[in-house]
């Protein structure tokens, strides 16, 4: 029987201050000193000091460095130790990679981002990579013969590190990263902070399944920092989550902008017109199996091409510890609990169904979706005015949607919930006709389609049967009762709009 593998463990002070700084892996190169933050280089046995990092941001993970865990690579349990942490920082939000130190002696990442998991390993591509601007939104390209669809590009910047680390970027120094999706959910990125770029390939992970131990006792913290001044009307605001970047305020409903941190330049937005939420914010139910927080709320009106009227939605932002975020959403088709998919549902050519983890889904709506009306906190930088563009699917296993912005293709994937479940969820009883929604029968007057639409196909209708009567009682000789066929199109169509529950970061 094989046995494990001997590791050296290599240790040396720190040339800033003296203090141990311990490398676990051959293949780590730098580390960072807990004790005075200088960063230091590994040239054989002899370390260099390079600077001064930042520190790390409490960002309320339940993660440590020195965690260990298990997880399942190439059919093997395999033990791992967190060594180190990198905090990455782009236009869309901040993230946090986790240095795994595996039992082989090898790295691995555990990317944590708003309480998703991923856990990669470094891959050869097998050929020459094009530079991060050839990757086109919404392509497909191939990595070892697989394909992938381009999720996301843009550039990123190393905020902070800690512990023991690969190569490391320029601290503050703005990178190109592409994230590429398969259809079956896993997930590869092409770091070009390197040359040649590095790449990573991995699949979504629940920390649960990772049998973790040395985690944090409690990872929501006392944030005596985080209450400023409404910069509106003056109102003390209070942030709960660390990785807020967008809040309103509690009494004038105001859209604070968190983007520059608490204590930056705030700027404001006034809302008119509230939306009152039915799930009042801060309420706490468990759903699917998960208790959950209503930590935000928006509203979201739609238009669907060629179309002139709106549609409305309502969306529930849930947060859960080890789950992240999820939604809850509302529409006069039902409720349903979505969240964004790992990996990319392949799109047939002609956008009619889209296929996911071996489900067949068909298109229903096409629209533009706008956000109207928001309260409480958002891991996005939200504002009233958001578009994107929206495709929505079903099946009979659950729904399906994909949303585009400029630089990003997000699916999601959930399922209809009663609305009886969700009364009962939240302790919402008394409103449980106002939570009832109808079930989708076979034929839905689409959202799209206003009253106005509705009485004149019910003129339309009452004119037909009496032309219809009135050919009954024609006389051939005396009338013309020639039958001639005619149609009409409602201004909202058979895809009006009903939102699945995308429309969100």
């Amino acid at each position: 029987m094989a046995s494990e593998p001997t590791q050296r463990y290599y240790r040396a002070p720190c040339p800033g201050c003296g203090a141990p700084v311990e490398f676990k892996s051959a293949q780590s190169t730098h580390a960072v000193c807990g004790y005075c933050q200088s960063t230091v280089v590994r040239n054989g046995d002899v370390l260099t000091r390079l600077g001064k990092m930042a520190e790390v941001f409490d960002d309320h993970s339940p993660l440590q460095l020195m965690a260990s865990g298990r997880i399942t690579l190439d059919g093997q349990d395999t033990p791992f130790t967190l060594v180190g942490r990198l905090q990455y920082k782009s236009a869309a939000g901040v993230w946090t990679e986790w240095a795994a130190f595996l039992d082989d002696g090898t790295m691995a990442t555990l990317g944590e981002d708003n309480g998703s998991y991923v856990f990669t390993r470094p891959i050869n591509p097998g050929r020459e990579l094009p530079e991060a601007a050839r990757f086109r939104l919404g392509a497909t390209t191939a990595i070892n013969g697989k394909p992938y669809s381009v999720a996301s590009t843009g550039q990123a910047s190393l905020m902070s590190a800690q512990g023991e680390l690969p190569k490391l970027p320029p601290l503050g120094h703005p990178f190109d990263m592409v994230e590429l999706r398969s259809a079956d959910g896993e997930v590869l990125s092409i770091d070009y902070s390197r040359q040649p770029p590095h790449v990573e390939r991995g699949k979504s992970v629940l920390l649960e399944d990772l049998k973790l131990q040395g985690l944090k006792d409690e990872s929501a913290k006392e944030e005596k920092g985080r209450q400023f001044n409404c910069p509106h009307c003056g109102a003390p605001v209070q942030v709960q989550l660390a990785s807020t970047k967008s809040i309103t305020c509690g009494s004038c409903a105001s859209i604070i902008d968190l983007g520059s941190g608490v204590g930056g330049e705030l700027r404001s937005a006034q809302q008119d017109e509230p939306v009152r939420p039915i799930i009042p914010l801060g309420s706490k139910g468990q759903l699917q199996g998960v208790h959950w927080q209503v930590v935000g709320f928006q509203h979201r009106m739609g238009v669907a091409p060629g179309d002139d009227e709106h549609f409305g939605w309502s969306e529930y932002l849930l947060y859960n510890q080890k789950r992240g975020f999820a939604f809850l959403v509302d529409s006069e088709e039902g409720w349903s609990m979505v969240r964004p998919t790992t990996g990319a549902p392949q799109l047939a050519a002609s956008g009619r169904t889209a296929t996911y983890m071996g489900t067949k889904y068909e298109l229903k709506y096409s629209y533009t979706a706008e956000t109207t009306y928001v309260l409480g906190e958002f891991y996005w930088q939200v504002h009233r005015g958001q578009k994107t563009s929206n495709r929505d699917f079903a099946s009979s296993k659950g729904v399906l949607s994909l949303e585009q912005s400029p630089t990003e293709l997000t699916w999601s994937a959930g399922d209809k919930i009663a609305s009886d479940a969700v009364a009962k969820a939240f302790n919402l009883q008394d409103k449980k006709d106002v939570l009832q929604r109808d079930d989708a029968g076979p034929f839905v007057a689409a959202k799209g389609m206003g009253c106005g639409t509705i009485i004149l196909i019910a003129v339309i209708l009452l004119i037909l049967l009496l032309l219809l009567s009135r050919c009954s009682r024609c006389d051939p000789q005396v009338e013309n009762c020639s039958s001639s066929s005619s149609s009409y199109r409602s201004p909202g169509g058979s895809y009006g709009g009903y939102s699945s529950g995308g429309s969100h970061k």
